[in-house]
């Protein structure tokens, strides 16, 4: 196993935390892209805090796109949207 750079942020975007939740999978989108190393590689996604699961999930549907054969998240703490949260 080796620690391998997969993923490059090709367009800027503002901090996720900034938007309401409704709005994060769009400012994501195509905000990533892909490195020719990941084909046929087992990748693992680190993220400290999985709110929405929107970058996670962008970059992992670039990963697969790229040809990863397998993409896993691990993150370290996720947070529970409470009922009355505005989404």
């Amino acid at each position: 196993m080796a620690l391998v750079p997969g993923l490059l942020r090709v367009r800027d975007t503002p901090a996720q935390a900034a938007l309401p939740w409704s709005e994060r999978r769009r400012n994501v989108r195509a905000a990533f892209a892909a490195l020719p190393a990941i084909a046929g590689k087992r990748i693992a996604i680190v993220d400290d805090v999985l709110t929405t699961g929107a970058t996670v999930g962008a970059c992992a549907r670039v990963l697969r796109r790229a040809g990863a054969s397998q993409v896993d998240v691990l993150t370290l703490a996720r947070v529970v949207r409470d009922a009355a949260m505005p989404v």
